[in-house]
């Protein structure tokens, strides 16, 4: 049965969802507060802002399910807390007299703490370092005490096209790397092809981890990338600020019958730079 589909803060993550969701038959909507001026799909675009409840009052009718992925305007929590917060709130306000059966939240591994090289999955205790995954964990937990069906989705670092600064700044000499840090990554379509996966399954639990299936050390995953574009070698150096080491496992989302293109950003990365 084809959805209505309401992708609120659809960015490049979120059109990518938008195309899969497409080619299955479904009927997407996508909001966001700048809309391209040109569309070239069958994506019917919304102009709106979730941090401003008026902005919401004019919906469609019919919305199913709802993927809700904004993005802050700024790195200050104030910016986080009226996305992630206050428009999650005002979204689900707006959509009340809808059918809606589904909320799917992207969220973020920011919310677990320091795990060394503990493997983490949906059952560790969330402890955040920053206020990023502080404001995302308070909107996770408001929207569990909804009535309508919610899933988590806790995406590891994105990478892919558009996403290289890491690449550009390995060949500037501008990184170095702690050891016994772990790095998680997913590449940008696996995670829009998660979330997809995720909207369309039957009876999903209320939490994943979306990461690919190889959890690198930060300093051998530099290393390797380095080697790859001819960077000078990676010096050690601190652990990222507010980024606890940790090994996220996704053997839930496999659990779901999902899996991955791109199992280690290794070979993901080395794809994208063919292609360049």
């Amino acid at each position: 049965m084809s959805e209505r589909v309401l992708i609120a803060g659809c960015g490049d993550l979120g059109q990518r969802v938008a195309q899969l969701l497409l080619a299955r038959g479904d009927e997407v909507y996508a909001l966001r507060r700048h809309p391209p001026a040109l569309n070239n799909s069958s994506i019917h675009w919304l102009c709106a802002d979730v941090a401003r409840a008026e902005t919401l009052s004019n919906l469609p009718a019919g919305i199913t399910q709802l993927i809700y992925l904004p993005t802050p305007g700024g790195r200050e929590e104030e910016a986080y807390r009226s996305v992630f917060v206050d428009g999650l709130q005002h979204m689900l306000a707006a959509l009340t007299e809808s059918p809606l059966r589904r909320v799917l939240f992207v969220s973020s591994s920011a919310v677990y703490g320091e795990h060394g090289d503990e493997w983490v999955d949906e059952r560790t205790p969330p402890a955040p370092l920053g206020f990023n995954g502080k404001v995302l964990l308070e909107a996770e937990q408001w929207l569990s005490t909804q009535p309508v069906r919610s899933v988590v989705l806790r995406l590891a670092g994105l990478y892919g096209p558009g996403r290289m600064q890491l690449i550009e700044r390995l060949r500037a000499g501008l990184v170095h790397a702690p050891r016994g840090h772990w790095a998680n990554r997913i590449h940008v379509d696996d995670a829009a092809s998660a979330i997809a996966h995720l909207v369309e399954l039957r009876e999903p639990q209320a939490l994943y981890l979306g990461v690919d299936d190889t959890p690198l050390p930060l300093n051998e995953l530099y290393g390797s990338l380095a080697a790859l574009i001819g960077a000078p070698a990676v010096p050690e150096g601190p652990a990222p600020a507010g980024l606890g080491s940790k090994r996220l496992s996704n053997a839930r989302l496999h659990a779901s019958g999902f899996r991955v293109r791109w199992p280690d950003a290794r070979a993901g990365y080395a794809k994208l730079l063919d292609t360049q």
